[in-house]
């Protein structure tokens, strides 16, 4: 499922036109991305959390020439699925 898909099925679920259904998930997404820029964690009880964690800097391998290369520091987005996801699709 693509976002056109998921805003046509939020559409057609709660029964709202699908630029509505697209501003609600413009918003779901920017309220995510905006909360772990901060920092902070977002938990979506029976979803899962989104977080984010420090990765250390490294020496990595270009697989097509075989140079080392530098990989720095940097903070990466986590997903943790919850019970019910998980569930979900067993």
């Amino acid at each position: 499922m693509n976002k056109k898909e998921l805003i046509d099925h939020i559409a057609e679920s709660v029964d709202c036109t699908k630029a509505d259904a697209g501003r609600m998930v413009d918003s779901f997404v920017e309220a995510v991305f905006t909360e772990l820029k901060k920092g902070g964690d977002v938990a979506i009880a029976g979803f899962g959390s989104f977080s984010t964690s420090a990765r250390k800097a490294r020496e990595a391998r270009n697989p097509r020439t075989g140079e080392t290369i530098h990989v720095p520091a940097m903070r990466v987005a986590k997903f943790k699925a919850g019970k019910a996801l998980k569930e979900a699709v067993r």
